[in-house]
This record gives C-alpha cells, sequence and structure tokens, in this order.
C-alpha cells in the first residue's frame, strides 16, 4: 500500500511530491494582486505579489529587479514575491510598464 503523504523512503532517500511544485501562486484571471501582509513579521509591513504566471527562476529575476529599484530587501516564496516596502503604488507602476494587468489588493 503506497502512503500519498509519504516524503522519505530508506530505498530512495527523499521522495519529490508532483502536487508540491504546483503550489505557485497563478492567477486564474490574468491580474496580478500586490497585498499587503504584516502578519507574523513582527508589525513589518511588507508587499506580496500573487498571480504571476512565470516559473522559478523569472520570479528571481523580477525580484531582483523589483528590490534594486525600491531599493529594500525582499524574497521569492511558494511562488510568490515578497518585497519588504509599503509602496504598492510604485511596484504597480513598474509592473504595468513590463505590461502586467496589476491590482492593489487587501489592506
Amino acid at each position: 500500500m503506497q502512503d500519498s503523504n509519504l516524503v522519505y523512503s530508506t530505498e530512495s532517500g527523499r521522495i519529490k511530491n508532483e502536487t508540491t511544485s504546483e503550489t505557485r501562486s497563478v492567477s486564474k484571471d490574468g491580474i496580478v494582486r500586490i497585498h499587503r501582509e504584516t502578519k507574523g513579521r513582527k508589525g513589518k509591513g511588507v508587499s506580496v505579489i500573487h498571480g504571476l504566471n512565470l516559473d522559478e527562476k523569472a520570479l528571481k529575476t523580477l525580484c531582483t529587479e523589483l528590490k534594486k529599484k525600491c531599493g529594500c530587501g525582499g524574497a521569492v516564496k511558494s511562488g510568490t514575491i515578497e518585497v519588504q516596502t509599503d509602496d504598492r503604488e510604485k511596484l504597480k507602476t513598474l509592473l504595468v510598464q513590463k505590461n502586467y494587468n496589476v491590482k492593489l489588493a487587501g489592506g
């Protein structure tokens, strides 16, 4: 009997789950959304960009460019880009220049 939650086997080592690679945040309607989140960050706000239909390498490249233009830090996590800034308008402008359909979402 095969266990669907199996992550490690003594015979073959770590088992890659096919569904974990597809947990990227891809928008079904083609709109990129920029959320502001503070939860779990000790009150410091970050802007989280959801809905980019890009592979991991392209996400990292875009993240690096956004960080440089905003003068802040950030990271790519599970298919989303987190930028350590509250200036969502600037992020929106930068993404619109790259021909993305962008909406500001959340508070």
